[in-house]
């Protein structure tokens, strides 16, 4: 039916950029040294990058090498086979990514240089006392006149960073100062990570609601189900500003532009397939809601105990709402009994949890979303072998990653533009299909279902979706129409 690129499964889950380190070694300036080093690094299965000479030393040279590795333990086998080479000695040796996360990977900045006492008179005392009395007549005016028109805040407690789990807050704060600086890249956003130092979810909605005169939007983070739903819902009824958990909404948003796709692709409606989602914590949850909006209806979710009907037992009130709403067949058993005939399988909850029999039993040419991190569910060139047409996982080194990169940058671009009380139903399913149009119908396969990461139209495709859902929803403050301009790789909105 389609030709697909198998050779690309087969080559993927390489050494990277993630696991690499930089050796500086001391060599004798003979020939076939630098050789002897480099056949070293590629025997034990290494990817050489940049080689740089560092200075003479005598008769010795001392050079910079970059290596790609697999994982800390291949780094280790790299060093100890470097330590073995006559006449080359490892000096010292770092690892790329701890080095780019010395001292964090922000930091704030200036609008405006000072650089006269007119600027420090504007900017700062006497001048912005004036700024000040016109917030207090009007506290609205906060949102054009302080940094809350384009500032969100990147909230977690860390009790559920990555596939890492609870770790806290402060280890969990080198996630969210990723997330801030893919704000600012993509969708020319500051956010700024906030880390709290309390699992109370009482506690975390009263601190985040403090926050709302300084920041335009909130996103949460990596709050462990099913602490979270109560968390968001509180925190957008009690706030005039969006609140948005991007683990739940996020990944949902892209899989469902992943799903208009494919719906492009396999030729059924969305009223005929039989969908299984492995995982309902908060992203099972929040993807099952917008494939319901998406016209499926025979959605079963399946947890550690099989399938969850509403005759289930031992189910918390999450779990409950989430049984009244899907599994109208009301199918029993484990995930191996109710896979059987379906079309798609969404993988939110682990390792290894889906097999090639699992995929064999499902209807032709099943649709595999694969999203555990870092390893998904099955392994495409697995899921491919077993029979199915397309697969997506959350990883970058496999084709079709559904990454939330795609979504939460737009989304909140959008949000801020029109001064967005909230990000509602209607916003979120406009960024999906925003995120689904930014590839051609034309350009649609197997292996090409969501756009890239790092395609720089999704950001602004998604913010004008967003912004206009806003105002067609009522849930809009800004007045007048929007235009876009770009200034460099940034993209702003102007109202006339």
């Amino acid at each position: 039916m389609f030709k697909r690129l198998l050779p690309l499964y087969r080559t993927m889950g390489v050494p990277g950029a993630s696991n690499s380190i930089t050796v500086r070694v001391k060599l004798e300036n003979t020939p076939g040294k630098l050789s002897n080093v480099l056949s070293s690094i590629a025997d034990a299965g290494g990817n050489i990058g940049a080689i740089d000479i560092v200075r003479f030393e005598g008769k010795s040279l001392i050079r910079d090498v970059s290596i790609d590795t697999r994982s800390v333990q291949h780094q280790h086998e790299i060093l100890s086979r470097l330590h073995g080479i006559d006449g080359v000695s490892v000096q010292q040796w770092s690892d790329r990514t701890f080095l780019m996360h010395l001292g964090g990977k922000i930091s704030t900045g200036v609008k405006f240089p000072l650089k006269t006492r007119d600027d420090l008179s504007m900017a700062y005392t006497p001048g912005v006392a004036r700024v000040c009395m016109a917030i207090h007549e009007n506290p609205e005016k906060s949102r054009n006149l302080t940094i809350k028109k384009n500032t969100i805040a990147v909230v977690s407690d860390g009790t559920a960073v990555l596939g890492l789990g609870d770790i806290g807050p402060e280890a969990a704060m080198p996630v969210m100062e990723g997330k801030a600086m893919l704000f600012k890249e993509f969708a020319n956003v500051d956010a700024f990570p906030l880390c709290l130092n309390t699992k109370d979810p009482e506690e975390i909605i009263a601190i985040v609601k403090a926050l709302e005169p300084t920041f335009g939007g909130i996103n949460l983070e990596d709050i462990s189900s099913p602490r979270c739903f109560e968390i968001e819902r509180r925190l957008q009824e009690e706030m005039n500003i969006p609140v948005f958990h991007d683990d739940q909404h996020g990944t949902a948003v892209v899989c469902t532009a992943a799903m208009i796709n494919c719906l492009k692709l396999i030729n059924k409606k969305p009223e005929d397939l039989k969908v299984i989602i492995l995982g309902v914590g908060a992203a099972g949850t929040a993807c099952t809601n917008m494939m319901l909006m998406l016209g499926i209806r025979n959605i079963i979710g399946v947890d550690r105990h099989g399938a969850l009907t509403v005759d289930s037992e031992n189910m918390n009130d999450a779990k409950r709402a989430y049984a009244e709403k899907t599994n109208p067949n009301k199918e029993t058993g484990t995930l191996q009994d109710v896979i059987k005939g379906a079309d798609l399988f969404i993988g939110l909850a682990g390792p290894g949890l889906l097999t090639m029999e699992d995929i064999k039993s499902m209807a032709p040419d099943p649709v595999v979303f694969a999203m555990s991190n870092p390893e998904p569910e099955i392994m495409p060139m697995d899921a491919v072998d077993a029979g199915a047409l397309i697969v997506a996982t959350g990883r970058s080194d496999f084709p079709n990653q559904i990454n939330n990169v795609l979504c939460f940058p737009g989304i909140f671009r959008g949000a801020l533009d029109v001064s967005a009380t909230r990000i509602n139903e209607e916003m979120k399913m406009a960024a999906a299909h925003a995120i689904a149009d930014s590839i051609p119908s034309e350009a649609l396969g197997p292996d090409y279902i969501i756009p890239s990461v790092f395609d720089r139209n999704v950001a602004h495709n998604v913010a004008r979706a967003v912004a206009q859902a806003a105002r067609d929803s009522g849930v809009a403050l800004a007045a007048g129409e929007y235009t876009y301009s770009q200034r460099g790789s940034m993209r702003e909105v102007r109202y006339s």
